[in-house]
């Protein structure tokens, strides 16, 4: 019922994408759990070693021989001076301190080598490759598509959806203002860049005539029959992954968004000097009085690496990075494939008529 060019071209059951979410929520366990469902696992990548990717690959490997995805970060050229940097390391100290660990840490490389990563996948030779913050390079796009591997872009403009289907991309993700973690703008500042997935879909839909996939607050099958009805080839899902069993979040994160609400959330640069939507904390909170200037991703991603490491150690969410969308009270802890199958089903209810629920 609810195949569409997108999941020809995938070769998937369903139109459901798992968000690639970085920094540990994104197990091989979850990517493959949702591909063998049905969907399409996506293993956010951003932070990992090439050691690390290649691992990862191959386990996914052992998991699933159906398709997934790998999404990368394209490298982009931190504004912020020296004098900023040694100022946030400072204001840092008092929360290094609370969490008895060094005061003044040596930061590595602020970032994985994007170059790296690429060649690791292009051997890989991975199904999907998706990418954020921007366009990569055109050999990288074209070295890609000659392995046959499908390439998605994220949007959250139509003018960057423009950009990304003259770039040569297969299909879009077009990221709406609901949606949880970092946002994929890169043309202008965010704040102009805010537009809701039910706006940004059917724009970027008519305007592009590659296959968009819509992201940002959708959880369930009414979520999936909106986006569809929009314009949509797919949805990705994040939040409504994130307190799965195979999810890598942390025990904390996942309880957070199991008890917060559709106004927990506010779009922060206070963890990684980047945009990115989280449930409020205290350490979002105190940043919002910092006098000074906070550096841009990924240094101040670097700098309070420890911080949030040590908090997570210490089981306090107050000083975690709790990326969620806006739609975290519909999450519930199920495994994937049972989300996958009751996001079907609610869908294929509301196709033939047969959902109810109290607005109808």
């Amino acid at each position: 019922m609810f195949e569409t060019k997108l999941t020809r071209t995938l070769k998937i059951r369903y139109p459901i994408f798992q968000a690639p979410m970085a920094g540990g929520p994104t197990t091989p366990e979850l990517v493959a759990a949702v591909s063998n469902a049905g969907g399409l696992g996506n293993l956010g990548a951003g932070y990992l070693t090439p050691e690390q990717l290649r691992s990862t690959v191959r386990k996914i490997r052992e998991l699933t021989d159906k398709p997934f995805g790998v999404n990368l970060f394209v490298p982009e050229q931190p504004d912020g001076s020296e004098d900023a940097v040694v100022q946030m390391t400072d204001y840092l100290t008092t929360y290094r301190v609370q969490f008895g660990i060094a005061p003044n840490p040596s930061t590595p490389d602020f970032s994985e080598s994007f170059e790296e990563q690429v060649q690791v996948l292009l051997e890989e030779k991975i199904p999907v490759f998706s990418f954020t913050f921007g366009i990569p390079p055109q050999d990288v796009i074209h070295a890609m598509k000659q392995l046959d591997t499908v390439v998605i872009g994220t949007a959250t403009t139509v003018a960057e959806a423009e950009l990304l289907e003259g770039a040569g991309v297969d299909a879009i993700v077009a990221q709406g203002y609901e949606a949880g973690g970092h946002r994929g703008t890169f043309l202008k500042e965010v704040s102009e860049s805010l537009i809701g997935t039910i706006a940004l879909v059917p724009q970027v839909a008519d305007q592009v005539s590659i296959p968009v996939i819509a992201s940002g607050g959708i959880m369930d099958g009414r979520g999936l029959v909106a986006s569809l009805a929009l314009g949509a080839g797919a949805v990705q899902m994040g939040t409504a992954f994130l307190v799965c069993p195979e999810s890598g979040a942390h025990a904390m994160h996942k309880q957070k968004i199991l008890t917060s609400s559709e106004d927990s959330t506010e779009i922060t640069r206070a963890y990684s000097g980047k945009e990115a939507r989280g449930i409020r904390t205290a350490f979002m909170s105190d940043m919002h009085q910092y006098p000074g200037q906070i550096p841009d991703y990924p240094i101040q991603n670097a700098l309070t690496r420890d911080i949030r490491q040590a908090a997570a150690k210490a089981n306090d969410p107050e000083y975690m990075s709790l990326w969620a969308g806006q739609g975290l009270r519909l999450a519930n802890a199920q495994p994937a494939a049972a989300i996958i199958a009751q996001t079907i089903e609610q869908a294929e209810a509301l196709v033939n008529n047969k959902f109810h629920y109290s607005g109808m």
